[in-house]
């Protein structure tokens, strides 16, 4: 009986910045793809055009990574372009899937999410560094309160994936009459915590489309 040949998965990005990058480290580590059959190429002005004379009805789909992919615990989104099936957008998810989260999404969210969990890793480790910071000028030394923190984060997130819960029932769950959690939440709001972050979320969002249509 003759042996079946099974070709080497081949994967190329078309820009290779520093999300292609965790997106190939999570697929190499996670052994979906070896690391010599990965691709990238980085286009300049000049042969942009190569892009855009791609073959009629080439099967297409957009990926929004972000950073976490590095550690295999991305949140992404993909959107199929006209031409592409559901089995090219099947096989692609389960590839992606080894970096993280990832789900589909109607290319009018991509942006969005570039917003959301692109920009959003850089407004969480703010408000973890700030968080820390706290700590810090009541006394704890930088490297534990920096610990505690991270570890809050994930701890938190842990709890709002596996419960299924929506944040605000489990912010109640901490909250106690006249208690620390309390105190802490109204100097939150004073500071303008929420309206904050909802406007950064808000002008991420409008950048992320001005930069798509160059």
């Amino acid at each position: 009986m003759a042996a079946v040949r099974s070709d080497p998965r081949r994967l190329g990005f078309v820009g290779a910045g520093r999300m292609a990058e965790a997106i190939a480290q999570g697929l190499i580590r996670a052994g979906k793809v070896e690391a010599q059959h990965v691709l990238a190429s980085a286009p300049t002005d000049r042969n942009l055009c190569h892009f855009q004379l791609l073959p009629p009805k080439t099967r297409v789909l957009r990926v929004s990574p972000n950073l976490p992919c590095v550690v295999q615990e991305g949140a992404m989104v993909m959107a199929r372009g006209v031409h592409t099936g559901n089995n090219e957008a099947k096989l692609l998810q389960n590839l992606l899937e080894a970096c993280g989260q990832c789900e589909e999404v109607p290319e009018a969210y991509v942006d969005i999410h570039t917003a959301l969990s692109g920009s959003g890793v850089a407004f969480v480790c703010t408000f973890s560094e700030a968080l820390a910071e706290g700590a810090i000028k009541m006394g704890m030394p930088s490297s534990l309160a920096h610990r505690i923190a991270a570890q809050t984060l994930l701890g938190t997130a842990k709890m709002l994936q596996q419960e299924g819960q929506h944040p605000a029932q489990l912010r109640t769950d901490v909250l106690t009459p006249a208690g620390t959690t309390i105190y802490g939440l109204h100097a939150l709001e004073q500071g303008g915590l929420r309206a904050a972050t909802m406007s950064a979320v808000e002008a991420a969002t409008y950048r992320a489309k001005e930069l798509s249509k160059k």
